[in-house]
Protein backbone atom coordinates (compact mmCIF):
# COMPACT_ATOMS: atom_id res chain seq x y z
CA UNK A 1 0.00 0.00 0.00
CA UNK A 2 2.96 2.37 0.95
CA UNK A 3 4.72 1.82 -2.05
CA UNK A 4 1.73 2.55 -4.20
CA UNK A 5 1.25 5.41 -2.39
CA UNK A 6 4.17 6.68 -2.91
CA UNK A 7 4.21 5.76 -6.90
CA UNK A 8 1.02 7.93 -7.09
CA UNK A 9 2.73 10.72 -5.40
CA UNK A 10 5.55 10.58 -7.68
CA UNK A 11 3.24 10.62 -10.66
CA UNK A 12 1.40 13.25 -9.80
CA UNK A 13 4.62 15.29 -8.98
CA UNK A 14 6.17 14.33 -12.09
CA UNK A 15 3.01 15.69 -14.20
CA UNK A 16 2.50 18.78 -12.47
CA UNK A 17 6.58 19.43 -13.43
CA UNK A 18 5.47 18.65 -16.79
CA UNK A 19 2.69 20.77 -16.93
CA UNK A 20 4.93 23.95 -15.31
CA UNK A 21 7.86 23.01 -17.78
CA UNK A 22 5.36 23.30 -20.75
CA UNK A 23 3.80 26.02 -19.53
CA UNK A 24 6.66 27.92 -18.72
CA UNK A 25 8.39 27.04 -22.15
CA UNK A 26 5.57 28.55 -23.66
CA UNK A 27 5.46 31.46 -22.12
CA UNK A 28 9.54 31.86 -22.47
CA UNK A 29 9.23 31.12 -25.93
CA UNK A 30 6.71 33.17 -27.07
CA UNK A 31 7.81 35.92 -25.59
CA UNK A 32 11.94 35.37 -27.16
CA UNK A 33 10.49 34.42 -30.48
CA UNK A 34 7.31 35.90 -30.88
CA UNK A 35 8.17 39.50 -29.23
CA UNK A 36 12.23 39.42 -29.13
CA UNK A 37 13.39 37.94 -32.00
CA UNK A 38 11.11 40.00 -34.67
CA UNK A 39 11.86 43.22 -32.88
CA UNK A 40 15.76 42.47 -32.81
CA UNK A 41 15.68 43.22 -28.57
CA UNK A 42 18.68 42.12 -27.16
CA UNK A 43 17.72 39.68 -24.51
CA UNK A 44 19.23 38.02 -21.40
CA UNK A 45 21.15 34.51 -20.46
CA UNK A 46 21.22 31.74 -22.97
CA UNK A 47 18.57 32.61 -25.13
CA UNK A 48 19.77 35.96 -25.52
CA UNK A 49 23.16 35.16 -26.76
CA UNK A 50 20.93 32.23 -28.89
CA UNK A 51 19.60 35.24 -30.56
CA UNK A 52 23.01 36.63 -31.48
CA UNK A 53 23.03 33.64 -33.55
CA UNK A 54 19.78 33.79 -35.10
CA UNK A 55 20.11 37.25 -36.10
CA UNK A 56 23.72 37.00 -37.48
CA UNK A 57 23.64 33.40 -38.80
CA UNK A 58 19.72 32.16 -38.36
CA UNK A 59 20.64 29.84 -36.63
CA UNK A 60 17.65 28.14 -34.39
CA UNK A 61 17.35 29.80 -30.95
CA UNK A 62 16.44 26.80 -29.55
CA UNK A 63 18.69 24.54 -30.68
CA UNK A 64 21.64 26.77 -30.15
CA UNK A 65 20.81 27.69 -26.68
CA UNK A 66 20.35 23.39 -25.93
CA UNK A 67 23.93 23.26 -27.14
CA UNK A 68 25.23 26.09 -25.54
CA UNK A 69 24.21 24.75 -21.93
CA UNK A 70 26.04 21.45 -22.31
CA UNK A 71 29.49 22.98 -21.12
CA UNK A 72 27.44 25.12 -18.69
CA UNK A 73 25.54 22.72 -16.86
CA UNK A 74 29.07 20.64 -16.92
CA UNK A 75 30.42 22.64 -14.90
CA UNK A 76 27.99 23.26 -12.22
CA UNK A 77 26.62 19.94 -11.95
CA UNK A 78 28.34 19.27 -8.33
CA UNK A 79 27.21 22.70 -7.46
CA UNK A 80 23.99 21.93 -8.06
CA UNK A 81 23.29 18.49 -7.40
CA UNK A 82 22.36 15.49 -9.39
CA UNK A 83 18.22 16.06 -8.83
CA UNK A 84 18.12 19.66 -9.80
CA UNK A 85 20.52 18.64 -12.40
CA UNK A 86 18.07 15.94 -14.01
CA UNK A 87 15.17 18.04 -14.00
CA UNK A 88 16.88 21.13 -15.77
CA UNK A 89 17.89 18.97 -18.26
CA UNK A 90 14.11 18.16 -18.84
CA UNK A 91 12.92 21.65 -18.69
CA UNK A 92 16.12 22.73 -21.26
CA UNK A 93 15.00 20.05 -23.52
CA UNK A 94 11.34 20.50 -23.43
CA UNK A 95 11.61 24.31 -23.94
CA UNK A 96 14.65 24.77 -26.70
CA UNK A 97 11.76 22.57 -28.43
CA UNK A 98 9.13 24.58 -27.39
CA UNK A 99 10.74 27.60 -29.22
CA UNK A 100 11.60 25.74 -32.40
CA UNK A 101 8.52 24.10 -32.72
CA UNK A 102 5.93 25.98 -31.12
CA UNK A 103 6.56 29.43 -30.91
CA UNK A 104 6.64 29.90 -34.85
CA UNK A 105 2.77 28.46 -34.70
CA UNK A 106 2.16 31.63 -32.97
CA UNK A 107 1.66 34.94 -34.63
CA UNK A 108 4.51 37.22 -34.33
CA UNK A 109 4.01 40.78 -33.21
CA UNK A 110 5.17 43.80 -35.76
CA UNK A 111 3.43 46.68 -33.25
CA UNK A 112 4.77 49.18 -31.43
CA UNK A 113 8.44 48.17 -29.83
CA UNK A 114 7.83 49.57 -26.38
CA UNK A 115 4.47 47.04 -26.03
CA UNK A 116 6.92 44.17 -27.55
CA UNK A 117 9.29 44.94 -24.66
CA UNK A 118 6.71 45.09 -22.09
CA UNK A 119 5.33 41.61 -23.26
CA UNK A 120 8.48 40.18 -23.48
CA UNK A 121 9.72 40.89 -19.98
CA UNK A 122 6.27 40.14 -18.40
CA UNK A 123 6.21 36.69 -20.70
CA UNK A 124 9.48 35.34 -19.77
CA UNK A 125 9.60 36.54 -16.38
CA UNK A 126 6.38 34.60 -15.59
CA UNK A 127 7.70 31.54 -17.31
CA UNK A 128 10.95 31.43 -15.54
CA UNK A 129 9.00 31.88 -12.05
CA UNK A 130 6.80 29.28 -13.00
CA UNK A 131 9.65 26.93 -13.59
CA UNK A 132 11.76 28.16 -10.72
CA UNK A 133 8.31 27.59 -8.65
CA UNK A 134 9.09 23.79 -9.67
CA UNK A 135 12.89 23.53 -8.31
CA UNK A 136 14.08 23.42 -12.19
CA UNK A 137 15.70 25.34 -14.24
CA UNK A 138 15.91 26.45 -18.51
CA UNK A 139 19.62 25.90 -17.35
CA UNK A 140 22.86 28.30 -19.46
CA UNK A 141 22.92 31.39 -16.86
CA UNK A 142 19.63 29.81 -14.65
CA UNK A 143 22.60 27.47 -13.79
CA UNK A 144 24.89 30.33 -12.76
CA UNK A 145 22.46 32.08 -11.13
CA UNK A 146 21.45 29.30 -8.99
CA UNK A 147 24.88 28.67 -8.53
CA UNK A 148 25.34 31.92 -7.00
CA UNK A 149 21.92 31.89 -4.98
CA UNK A 150 23.12 28.53 -3.37
CA UNK A 151 26.66 30.15 -1.93
CA UNK A 152 24.79 33.35 -1.20
CA UNK A 153 21.13 32.58 0.19
CA UNK A 154 20.35 36.06 1.38
CA UNK A 155 20.21 37.49 -2.22
CA UNK A 156 16.93 37.36 -4.49
CA UNK A 157 16.77 35.82 -7.66
CA UNK A 158 15.55 39.04 -9.31
CA UNK A 159 18.53 40.88 -8.42
CA UNK A 160 20.95 38.30 -9.59
CA UNK A 161 19.00 38.04 -12.48
CA UNK A 162 19.30 41.42 -13.13
CA UNK A 163 23.29 42.26 -12.77
CA UNK A 164 24.26 38.85 -14.25
CA UNK A 165 21.77 39.65 -17.45
CA UNK A 166 22.59 43.25 -17.92
CA UNK A 167 26.10 41.94 -19.23
CA UNK A 168 24.50 40.17 -22.46
CA UNK A 169 21.92 42.42 -23.35
CA UNK A 170 24.85 45.09 -23.40
CA UNK A 171 26.52 42.35 -25.91
CA UNK A 172 23.71 41.42 -27.50
CA UNK A 173 22.61 45.31 -28.36
CA UNK A 174 26.41 45.93 -29.73
CA UNK A 175 26.91 42.61 -31.97
CA UNK A 176 22.95 42.86 -33.58
CA UNK A 177 21.09 46.11 -33.34
CA UNK A 178 23.51 48.64 -32.78
CA UNK A 179 21.60 51.56 -31.33
CA UNK A 180 21.04 52.84 -27.98
CA UNK A 181 17.11 52.42 -28.05
CA UNK A 182 17.46 48.38 -28.91
CA UNK A 183 20.06 48.74 -25.47
CA UNK A 184 17.60 50.45 -23.47
CA UNK A 185 14.58 48.08 -24.21
CA UNK A 186 17.14 45.51 -23.44
CA UNK A 187 17.21 46.59 -19.73
CA UNK A 188 13.77 46.78 -19.39
CA UNK A 189 12.91 43.33 -20.78
CA UNK A 190 15.43 42.58 -18.41
CA UNK A 191 14.19 44.50 -15.10
CA UNK A 192 10.35 43.31 -15.93
CA UNK A 193 11.81 39.73 -15.90
CA UNK A 194 13.49 40.17 -12.43
CA UNK A 195 10.27 41.73 -11.29
CA UNK A 196 8.36 39.16 -12.12
CA UNK A 197 10.05 36.20 -10.68
CA UNK A 198 10.13 38.15 -7.58
CA UNK A 199 6.74 39.23 -7.80
CA UNK A 200 5.32 35.74 -8.65
CA UNK A 201 7.61 33.90 -6.28
CA UNK A 202 7.70 35.99 -3.39
CA UNK A 203 4.81 38.68 -4.30
CA UNK A 204 1.79 36.33 -3.88
CA UNK A 205 2.54 35.81 -0.14
CA UNK A 206 4.23 38.93 0.32
CA UNK A 207 2.94 41.35 3.02
CA UNK A 208 3.78 43.69 5.87
CA UNK A 209 5.03 43.03 9.65
CA UNK A 210 4.88 45.47 12.11
CA UNK A 211 6.47 45.84 15.34
CA UNK A 212 4.51 48.15 18.15
CA UNK A 213 6.36 49.54 20.89
CA UNK A 214 2.98 50.42 23.46
CA UNK A 215 1.69 50.58 27.03
CA UNK A 216 -1.58 48.77 25.80
CA UNK A 217 -0.46 45.90 24.29
CA UNK A 218 -3.18 43.77 25.12
CA UNK A 219 -5.76 46.12 24.23
CA UNK A 220 -3.74 46.99 21.06
CA UNK A 221 -3.70 43.29 20.30
CA UNK A 222 -7.72 42.91 20.71
CA UNK A 223 -8.42 45.95 18.24
CA UNK A 224 -6.10 44.33 15.80
CA UNK A 225 -8.09 41.16 16.07
CA UNK A 226 -11.07 42.97 15.88
CA UNK A 227 -10.54 44.97 13.43
CA UNK A 228 -8.81 42.46 10.86
CA UNK A 229 -8.65 38.97 12.22
CA UNK A 230 -4.91 38.94 12.65
CA UNK A 231 -3.18 37.42 15.73
CA UNK A 232 -0.62 39.05 17.58
CA UNK A 233 2.83 37.84 19.35
CA UNK A 234 3.86 39.71 22.56
CA UNK A 235 7.67 40.31 22.90
CA UNK A 236 9.53 41.54 25.91
CA UNK A 237 12.00 44.66 25.64
CA UNK A 238 13.40 46.99 27.71
CA UNK A 239 14.16 50.92 26.81
CA UNK A 240 18.14 51.45 26.05
CA UNK A 241 17.19 55.05 28.02
CA UNK A 242 14.69 54.62 30.53
CA UNK A 243 16.27 50.82 30.79
CA UNK A 244 11.95 50.51 31.39
CA UNK A 245 10.85 47.09 30.15
CA UNK A 246 8.57 47.49 27.25
CA UNK A 247 6.04 45.50 24.90
CA UNK A 248 6.30 45.01 21.46
CA UNK A 249 3.52 43.79 19.68
CA UNK A 250 4.49 41.84 16.56
CA UNK A 251 1.56 41.35 13.69
CA UNK A 252 1.91 39.93 10.48
CA UNK A 253 -0.70 40.58 7.74
CA UNK A 254 -1.16 40.93 4.45
CA UNK A 255 -0.85 44.60 2.61
CA UNK A 256 -5.06 45.57 2.09
CA UNK A 257 -4.69 45.04 6.14
CA UNK A 258 -2.13 47.36 7.16
CA UNK A 259 -3.90 50.34 6.84
CA UNK A 260 -6.41 48.60 9.10
CA UNK A 261 -4.03 47.62 11.75
CA UNK A 262 -2.32 51.40 11.91
CA UNK A 263 -5.72 53.09 12.01
CA UNK A 264 -6.22 50.53 15.34
CA UNK A 265 -3.24 51.10 17.02
CA UNK A 266 -3.51 54.76 17.19
CA UNK A 267 -7.03 54.77 18.37
CA UNK A 268 -5.46 52.71 21.60
CA UNK A 269 -2.41 54.28 22.33
CA UNK A 270 -2.02 57.70 19.90
CA UNK A 271 1.89 57.59 21.01
CA UNK A 272 2.40 54.46 20.32
CA UNK A 273 5.89 53.57 18.08
CA UNK A 274 5.38 51.34 15.13
CA UNK A 275 7.81 50.14 12.82
CA UNK A 276 6.20 48.86 9.73
CA UNK A 277 8.54 46.51 7.45
CA UNK A 278 8.09 45.06 4.04
CA UNK A 279 7.75 40.98 3.67
CA UNK A 280 8.60 38.78 1.35
CA UNK A 281 6.82 35.47 2.38
CA UNK A 282 4.62 34.92 5.27
CA UNK A 283 4.22 31.23 5.54
CA UNK A 284 1.76 29.72 9.03
CA UNK A 285 -1.51 30.10 10.05
CA UNK A 286 -3.93 32.53 8.26
CA UNK A 287 -0.99 32.30 5.13
CA UNK A 288 0.48 29.88 3.21
CA UNK A 289 1.21 26.50 4.95
CA UNK A 290 4.32 25.43 2.83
Amino acid sequence: MKTKYFQKQNLKKLSADLLFDVLGGILIAIGTYNFAAMASFPMAGINGIALIFYHLFGLPIGRVALVLNIPIAVCCFKILGRRFFLRSVRTIIITSLIMDYVAPLFPVYTGDRILAAICTGVLSGLGYALIYMRDSSTGGADFIMLSVKSLNPHLSLGKITFVTDALIVLVGAIMVSRDIDSLIYGMIITFLVSVMVDKVMYGIDAGKMTLIVTDHASDVAAKIDAATGRGCTFLKAQGSYSSAPKDVVMCACNNKQMYGIRKAVTEIDPNAFIIIMESNEVLGEGFKTS
